[in-house]
């Protein structure tokens, strides 16, 4: 599809926006995907060409972070294998289910991750306190119960990918013992699979455009080293608050549209 010059330029800041954010918090998706359906594009066929476009962004932010995934590889990989397994079955689902299916239970999933989030330094605590009561020492990598929400979670991004970080911010803080800044590396990681293994899938099955692709490509991919230079100096406090900020945002438009 033609793009006019300022359908490009849109197009372009989008990319450098949703990167920018992804790789702080997450949400990117919902500055590109409005933008991508104002140029004509249909839903489905902007989701997945906004999926392949966010892959370089993603990577970018990963490897900004690569400080904080030092001494991370078990987890990564173990984390990583889970989030691939659910980003492909949320690639297939997209193609099976109608392209409003999610709508309903998205804003309810972010909220959750919000209040998780929030309250995650308190539930920290609470868990350590209790550790150290019954002398366990706990699963390092946050065990079955980790394991199955980022499957979960990374269901629902290879579908749509919206506030799809503030899930896996939430339920890794929740249950592992780190900083938020080592969690929000692994998280830069676990979104890189989880929109290669959607996109890989789609390039044999899905409709897509080229220069949508392309634009959001190069636009996440500096917005990635951007979000990483920023994301990294925020101290924790200050990175919840952002989180909630944008979890809210992500709220108000998925409800408004």
């Amino acid at each position: 599809m033609a793009l006019s010059i300022w359908e490009v330029l849109a197009v372009f800041a989008a990319g450098i926006g949703a990167g920018t954010i992804n790789t702080i918090v997450g949400s990117g998706t919902l500055i590109t995907f409005p933008v991508l359906l104002l140029t004509g594009l249909p839903p489905v066929t902007a989701t997945v060409s906004n999926a392949l476009g966010l892959i370089p962004g993603s990577i970018s932010g990963a490897i900004g972070y690569r400080e904080e995934l030092k001494g991370q590889r078990r987890r990564v990989l173990r984390l990583s294998a889970v989030a691939a397994c659910g980003g492909l079955c949320g690639a297939i689902l997209l193609l099976m289910l109608p392209p409003r299916a999610f709508e309903t239970i998205v804003p309810v999933l972010v909220a959750l991750a919000l209040v998780l989030v929030v309250l995650q330094p308190r539930i920290s605590k609470a868990v350590q306190a209790r550790r150290a009561r019954t002398g366990a020492q706990g699963d390092p990598d946050g065990g079955p119960l980790l394991l199955t929400g980022l499957f979960l979670a990374s269901v629902y991004g290879g579908y749509f990918t919206a506030a799809q970080g503030i899930i896996y911010l939430s339920l890794m803080g929740m249950l592992l013992t780190d900083t938020l800044q080592r969690l929000n590396a692994v998280k830069n990681v676990l979104a890189a699979v989880v929109n290669s293994i959607a996109a890989l899938f789609f390039l044999f099955v899905a409709d897509f455009d080229w220069t949508a692709v392309l634009l959001i490509a190069v636009g996440s991919a500096i917005g990635g080293q951007i979000g990483a230079k920023v994301g990294r100096r925020l101290p924790a406090p200050v990175l919840r608050g952002v989180i909630v900020a944008v979890g809210l945002t992500a709220i108000a438009q998925l409800l408004l549209r």
